[in-house]
């Protein structure tokens, strides 16, 4: 086995222990509050602190060796797992069923900051396909990251699950404990080749410094890189409604129990997503198949909840996670290709940073707005006296037309990009840059 092939099983480990915990800290959350408005925040909240972090973490990534900081992100992640463990068992359970009581949220954050200590690992090994990786087999590695991704997604949800039904949240941290020291021992048995970090070409030296302008320097100086960026900047600001939504909505048609098995059942799809990608690639233009599955993703999100049927939220779940691999592996692949390799980590970081900026807002605004507005609206509202006859009626449906209205204009948002120039200019950059893989020895 490879140092890449370790690197992806050790990425795979921590991944699961890390979303497990999410996974169910939201299922917590939803079943000892049943409030849309409290999963709407986490949601938010997750988002708004992974931006935060990210300039710093790709920071970290471009100044340490990536091994390095992989393992510095497990010690923290330990620290709050161990941290948050603590708070449950000094809190009265009583105080964490109040969504406006202080414990609930401090518990909350601290789990929240041990799962975000994880995103590190996710700027990092983006960079190490770069240098480990040939540049025509870099497309199918990302496959393989996607791949590892989809395992996680199928562990994941059928693990936080029945967590969240046999152990709670006590169940919950000390799975993410066990785990997350597991996969720091097997990293440090992990030797890895890299390249030795160095001062980039302005002369830069201090080993912690973000240097915001430089990167935007570099991203400036692709042509249409910003747009690519600010097109996933507004993808993900839909996806934002997912975030806040998706638990909500599959725990109102079914038990937490049946909701993880079905989210484990339809991630199959991000492992056949994988490789499919790893056996023959993205094509010539990873560009173009980002536009096409995205408008296949969105026009899944505009029908899968046109009716509260089980069977049609598995298969549009299924479709939008088959495709996800897709979108995520065309843009590392761009990224890669057309960034130097010094830079990477802080435009991954940076891309990260900007393109989940947005999802926050919505994320904040669509919980309190479906609880409030679209769920009345649909339940006895005039939502539901104008379509309720054929689309339903009640909270799940005032869900269900969220869902929709942003696959609509995730459809016209793709249909514009697709067809713009900065789309045509970042794909001709993308076919004429040079492999900006390092050398190992250096």
């Amino acid at each position: 086995m490879t140092s890449f092939h370790h690197l992806l099983v050790n990425n795979a480990v921590a991944n699961i222990t890390n979303y497990t915990v999410w996974f169910a800290l939201t299922f917590w959350v939803y079943i000892e509050t049943q409030s849309v408005f409290a999963t709407g925040m986490i949601a938010g909240l997750y988002l708004v602190l992974t931006a935060a972090f990210a300039l710093w973490f790709g920071s970290l990534v471009d100044h340490h060796r990536k091994k390095r900081v992989m393992l510095g992100s497990s010690v923290a992640s330990l620290i709050f797992y161990a941290l948050a463990f603590m708070a449950y068992a000094l809190v009265p359970h009583s105080a964490l069923s109040d969504v406006g009581g202080v414990s609930l949220w401090l518990l909350i954050g601290l789990i929240m900051l041990g799962v975000i200590a994880g995103n590190i690992r996710g700027i990092a090994l983006p960079t190490l396909v770069t240098a480990l990786i040939p540049e025509d087999r870099r497309d199918k590695a990302n496959g393989l990251v996607g791949m590892v991704s989809g395992i996680g997604f199928l562990t994941t949800s059928v693990i936080s699950g029945f967590l969240v039904a046999w152990g709670g949240l006590v169940a919950t941290l000390a799975f993410g404990l066990i785990f997350t020291a597991l996969a720091f021992a097997h990293l440090i048995t992990v030797r890895l080749d890299e390249p030795v970090p160095s001062a980039d070409e302005e002369g830069e030296q201090g080993p912690k410094k973000i240097d915001l302008p430089g990167t935007l320097k570099i991203i400036g100086a692709v042509p249409g890189l910003f747009a690519l960026i600010l097109f996933a900047t507004f993808n993900n600001f839909l996806g934002g409604v997912f975030m806040a939504l998706m638990d909500a909505y599959g725990l109102s048609l079914m038990k937490v129990q049946h909701w993880g098995l079905l989210w484990g059942a339809v991630s199959v799809a991000f492992i056949l997503s994988g490789i499919v990608i790893a056996r023959t690639g993205l094509g010539a233009n990873p560009l173009r198949t980002l536009m096409i599955v995205n408008l296949i993703a969105w026009t899944t999100a505009a029908l899968f909840t046109i009716q509260p049927w089980i069977v049609l939220l598995g298969v549009g779940c299924f479709i939008w996670m088959f495709v996800g691999p897709f979108a995520e592996a065309a843009e590392q692949t761009t990224l890669q290709k057309v960034v130097p390799y010094e830079r990477q980590g802080r435009v991954f970081g940076f891309a990260q940073s900007v393109e989940l900026a947005a999802a926050p807002l919505t994320a904040f605004l669509i919980g309190p707005l479906t609880q409030f507005v679209v769920i009345p609206f649909m339940t006895d509202g005039a939502g539901a006296d104008a379509i309720g006859d054929w689309f339903g009626r009640g909270p799940d449906r005032g869900i269900a037309l969220v869902f929709t209205l942003a696959g609509v204009v995730g459809i016209l948002l793709t249909t514009a990009a697709f067809n713009s120039p900065y789309y045509r200019r970042l794909s001709a950059a993308y076919a004429r840059s040079p492999d900006p893989r390092p050398d190992a020895s250096a």
